[in-house]
């Protein structure tokens, strides 16, 4: 299965179980010119900021463990970037990594780090 199809599983996966586990569903891939974030999301007052990592073998390491400094300070300056451009009161903000292994084209293992960084 090729990279792209094998992300796009793991965030439907990711954004089915957000809405099943009452998350309310902002923005999917938000763009802005410092990169993007993967979901944006509301629980109760909290914005939430989603990366989500797809893998297939823990070969290169485990998803959780691609979001490294560098990536970190991407996905906040994306995030401030959408907060000035929705400028809306959202009361906390958080950002979470949601972490999906796949094998054989089904979803094995989902696990989600409420405030990874």
């Amino acid at each position: 299965m090729e990279r792209k199809k094998i992300g796009d599983m793991g965030e439907k996966y990711a954004l089915d179980y957000l809405k099943a586990n009452n998350y309310e569903i902002v923005k999917v891939n938000y763009r802005s010119r410092y990169g993007e974030i993967d979901i944006i999301a509301r629980e109760k007052n909290t914005l939430v900021f989603i990366e989500v990592k797809t893998r297939t073998s823990d070969t290169y390491g485990r998803g959780l463990e691609a979001v490294d400094i560098k990536k970190r300070k991407k996905i906040r300056l994306v995030s401030l970037n959408f907060l000035s451009e929705y400028c809306k009161p959202v009361g906390d903000f958080r950002f979470d990594v949601i972490e999906v292994n796949v094998a054989k084209g089904n979803v094995k293992e989902l696990v989600h780090v409420k405030n990874a960084f």
